[in-house]
């Protein structure tokens, strides 16, 4: 391998550490992502500066995160309603 051969790597030791890179690189973004949408700046700044292989950005996700409440949305709210008036009057 051109620039690697000072390093010692083998092509199975590239493939595992490309293998690595990928599998952190997809943890650390979706982590990243929910603590900014979920306005956590202390968790993001955290999972931004600190590279565990994913596993802290698996532990945020699994037990830190904010868990969004299962609601209607405010903006539905007035298409519901109006949707109730229609179908009122088809009833009588």
């Amino acid at each position: 391998m051109i620039g690697y051969s000072g390093m010692g790597l083998t092509t199975g030791g590239i493939i595992v550490l490309t293998i690595a890179i990928i599998w952190t690189m997809v943890w650390t973004g979706i982590a990243l992502w929910k603590s900014g949408r979920n306005n956590q700046i202390a968790w993001f700044i955290v999972l931004f500066l600190i590279n565990t292989l994913g596993i802290l950005e698996i532990v945020y996700l699994a037990f830190f995160q904010k868990k969004s409440a299962e609601k209607t949305p405010v903006i539905a709210e007035p298409v519901i309603a109006a949707q109730e008036k229609v179908v009122k009057k088809t009833k009588k």
